[in-house]
């Protein structure tokens, strides 16, 4: 059982790459965790909540197009490289501001959205660079749950981790502990030996290459629809954790440490999702997978916004995040598993813009609506949203099953 969940890390460079990127993304939610509970200590304001999830990720939504079809064309080793350093640099940045004491909030927003723009090109990069660290399209779906279950461990522990760090020490602390845990990445990026891909002979020109994904991507049925499903939940279900400060302090009235446990409940969720579809043999059944998911996340959704125990509220956000991350997941799983290799980075740029893109403009929405109505309203009408979600694309299982179908055929999955 063990040996297929993670088939994948029999890849050498495979392995390098998910352990320097284990200890990053630790860092990453403790540094995720402390900005926004700072944030809200300088100044009490959901709406400002809001601001600072769209400010880290709106870029995603407008660069994220150009970084897929840039990763179709480049070294994407190097990139990736090059990215993690100046990722690196910002966390060093909000160290020395925090520190030396003169941090203010639009320091914690202008680097978060500098953190966006990074991140905005290297998603599409790490998507089309997993084919490079397997050698071998058949672990290529196990490589993805794989790097996403390690993830979301980074998401169980590195909350957890800063919700005490904070408590004990502040959050200048979980800013340097990030700074310091890409030192891990930098040692196993030198440490890799990838075989790059050959580099097409000519391009076409950049309006010319997003225009041909575009296309791609709308034509085939089960992207199109797929996509758009993605796009929902990133709009409805995730804002839930750019208002967890104010969840834990209005309705559960607790602190930083017990927000840290509660945001590891939902990252203890997303690893049993990820163990879960990593233990798939393929990609079979997803669609029916994916609309059990968002319907249960919607469920818990709107059920945690009226929670006023912790004890409840940790099985919820348990359910919210094994949702979430099974929906996201299997989507990503799909979708490199049917696309094509030229147009990889494209597509999976487009996933990354409908989930991680759309995202801040939920979050936005979600604060600013929090502060009209409500916390507890704004998350059950973004959870009955969806649950409807998840109805639709029940209704629409017959009509991308008719169009997977061909391609499963092809690839093996599915047996005549």
């Amino acid at each position: 059982m063990l040996r297929t969940t993670l088939r994948a890390l029999r890849h050498r460079n495979f392995r390098l790459f998910i352990t320097g990127q284990m200890c990053s993304l630790i860092g990453y939610w403790m540094q995720n965790i402390a900005q926004s509970w700072l944030l809200y200590r300088l100044t009490g304001s959901t709406t400002l909540l809001g601001v600072l999830a769209f400010a880290g990720s709106v870029p995603i939504l407008l660069l994220a197009p150009f970084a897929g079809l840039w990763s179709d064309r480049a070294h994407l080793q190097r990139l990736m490289f090059f990215i993690q350093i100046l990722e690196m640099l910002q966390a060093a940045a909000l160290t020395a501001l925090a520190f030396s004491g003169v941090i203010a909030p639009w320091h914690i927003v202008t680097l978060s959205m500098l953190l966006g723009i990074l991140v905005a090109v290297e998603l599409p990069v790490r998507h089309a660079f997993l084919l490079e660290l397997v050698d071998s399209k058949d672990d290529l779906p196990n490589a993805v749950a794989v790097t996403s279950m390690m993830a979301n461990t980074g998401r169980l522990i590195g909350p957890a981790l800063a919700g005490m760090m904070i408590a004990w020490a502040g959050e200048a602390e979980c800013f340097l502990l990030n700074t310091i845990s890409y030192l891990a990445v930098v040692v196993t990026f030198l440490m890799m030996k990838v075989k790059a891909r050959a580099p097409a002979a000519a391009h076409a020109s950049v309006l010319q290459g997003l225009n041909e994904g575009l296309r791609y991507a709308w034509n085939f049925v089960p992207i199109r629809i797929l996509l758009m499903l993605l796009a929902m939940t990133g709009f409805l279900a995730t804002p839930y954790a750019a208002l967890m400060p104010a969840l834990t302090r209005e309705i559960l009235h607790g602190g930083a440490e017990q927000m840290g446990f509660l945001m590891g409940a939902a990252g203890l969720g997303g690893v049993a999702g990820t163990v879960y579809l990593a233990s798939r043999r393929n990609v079979r059944g997803l669609v029916r997978v994916i609309a059990c998911a968002i319907f249960g996340a919607g469920a818990a959704l709107a059920l945690l916004s009226w929670s006023h125990w912790v004890w409840l509220s940790l099985p919820l956000l348990a359910i919210i995040g094994f949702g979430i991350l099974v929906t996201s997941v299997s989507v990503n799983m799909i979708l490199q598993t049917i696309v094509d290799d030229d147009k990889r980075g494209r597509v999976m740029s487009m996933y990354t813009a409908a989930f991680l893109g759309v995202a801040p403009f939920g979050s936005l929405a979600a604060g600013a609506v929090a502060d009209l109505i409500g916390v507890a309203p704004t998350l059950t009408l973004s959870g009955a949203c969806c649950a409807a979600g998840a109805l639709y694309l029940a209704r629409k299982r017959p009509q991308i099953r008719e169009h997977i179908r061909p391609v499963y055929l092809r690839l093996g999955i599915l047996s005549k």
